[in-house]
């Protein structure tokens, strides 16, 4: 690996504290423009716009989508910005460049009864099922990612104020939790969290069978089992619930603002997927939109 690439990565590690997965992200596609760039004899340093456009073409014709070109094209962009300001560069190549556009797209969402027959399939009847019936209603009710989720504490939920509160490390968000979901975690907190904890030590919200901080491949399994038990001929992933949830909040009268600042986008046109609306105040808009409050 390059020295300056090197460097670049540990930077973005320890300066920036990026999580894992984004770090694993900005190394893949440094590292992929960095054999491209030897492979035709491109000294880095020295390219142009020409030359990084060159890159992004190559891309397209390998059958890269959009959005991968334009997120190879932002770690670019962010990698000769590191390099100015260490002073190994004068000019920023891509200074000028625009990204690929992005179809926004409406993403796959559940009908509010196919939610209903897929919630309904966790049978609090062990350890388990009641864990289980708490994580799908709190994934539906408060819209959050996987890794947002399975990082959660314990102390993150607050039962007096039925809300949940998440941080990535630079910003956060409260969300409401509805009556449904409010219900099945208390229980899961109550009855089966105890038991399943083999370390009281571990404050994780959502443990395994093991009683270890519950993973996103375990949390991917789950959803796929009840999709199957439920005989929903959908692909139900995590994120298809966190769609479902804002998708099924602006059906029943929420503004778009509101539904940002729940999904805690940061931009707004990343929420303009689903409409535009303004905003009134947050827990009234939620327990008069979301279907299970």
């Amino acid at each position: 690996m390059d020295k300056q690439i090197k460097l670049f990565l540990e930077f973005l590690q320890n300066d920036k504290k990026l999580s894992d997965n984004t770090l694993q992200s900005y190394r893949r596609d440094i590292l992929q423009f960095e054999k491209y760039v030897n492979k035709n004899d491109i000294n880095y340093v020295k390219a142009t716009e020409e030359e990084i456009s060159g890159y992004i073409d190559y891309l397209k014709k390998q059958g890269k989508k959009t959005s991968t070109a334009s997120r190879s094209l932002a770690t670019i962009r962010s990698f000769y910005q590191f390099l100015l300001r260490t002073k190994k560069v004068k000019t920023d190549p891509t200074i000028s460049m625009q990204s690929p556009k992005i179809e926004k797209r409406i993403p796959s969402v559940l009908t509010s009864e196919e939610v209903e027959l897929l919630l309904d399939q966790p049978k609090d009847v062990d350890l388990k099922g009641t864990r289980d019936k708490a994580m799908l209603e709190f994934a539906y009710a408060t819209g959050m990612k996987v890794t947002e989720i399975i990082d959660l504490n314990l102390d993150d939920v607050d039962f007096e104020e039925n809300t949940v509160s998440c941080s990535n490390g630079k910003k956060s968000r409260t969300i409401p939790l509805g009556t449904l979901a409010e219900k099945a975690l208390k229980e899961y907190v109550d009855q089966a969290r105890p038991i399943l904890l083999k370390d009281e030590k571990n404050k994780a919200l959502f443990v395994n069978v093991n009683g270890s901080r519950l993973t996103r491949q375990g949390f991917w399994k789950i959803v796929k089992y009840y999709k199957e038990q439920a005989h929903i001929d959908k692909d139900i992933t995590p994120h298809v619930l966190r769609h479902s949830f804002a998708t099924h909040l602006l059906q029943n009268g929420a503004d778009l603002k509101s539904i940002q600042a729940m999904l805690g986008h940061s931009d707004i046109s990343s929420t303009q997927v689903y409409a535009q609306f303004e905003t009134p105040e947050l827990k009234n808009i939620y327990k008069k939109a979301h279907p299970r409050a």
